[in-house]
């Protein structure tokens, strides 16, 4: 019987351990491939969105930039990472999603290199967004383009937003505005 009991514990404390990786403790390539250490924005408020350029939420960019601009520096970043997970709605190379970004939206926050958000190729930072088993809080599967995560300064996972939530709505910079 103790040796059931040590095992179980042990078990439970490495399933703890392995599971103990949290946001900041990723790294991910930007839009022009480098490094992007996530611990750099330990501090911050952190709003991960996955995005494309020919989808019907695409104009949220319009709204994700005006929240940048709005609340953006030290204390909230917004994250984007382009993925063509839905319907092929983001088939460019990093090279021509960054030029749509600028050139159409003006954005200014970090866009990161595209990746997969779903299915069995999707990121390990995804994987940790979206499972409580990893981010310890609740899991959010991706529905579509434009859905939204949201990162305390520590770097736990707060929530998420649907899709179709604007990133303007009460429940993202009502949480941004929050000490």
């Amino acid at each position: 019987m103790k040796k059931t009991l040590f095992l179980t514990i042990a078990a439970a404390m490495s399933l703890g351990a392995a599971s103990a990786q949290g946001f900041h403790d990723f790294t991910v390539k930007d839009i022009r491939g480098s490094d992007f250490e996530l611990s750099r924005l330990k501090g911050s408020k952190v709003m991960v969105v996955n995005v494309a350029s020919r989808c019907g939420l695409t104009p949220q960019y319009a709204g994700l930039q005006a929240l940048y601009q709005k609340y953006g520096g030290d204390g909230f970043v917004i994250i984007a990472f382009p993925a063509n997970d839905f319907l092929g709605q983001e088939p460019g190379s990093d090279e021509e999603i960054i030029a749509f970004c600028e050139e159409n939206y003006g954005v200014s926050f970090p866009v990161m290199s595209k990746i997969s958000v779903t299915g069995d190729d999707m990121h390990p930072l995804y994987r940790w967004l979206t499972s409580a088993e990893l981010n310890g809080v609740s899991d959010a599967e991706v529905t579509w383009n434009f859905q939204k995560f949201l990162i305390d300064p520590e770097g736990n996972w707060v929530g998420s937003a649907a899709p179709t939530v604007l990133p303007d709505a009460e429940e993202i910079t009502g949480w941004i505005e929050t000490e």
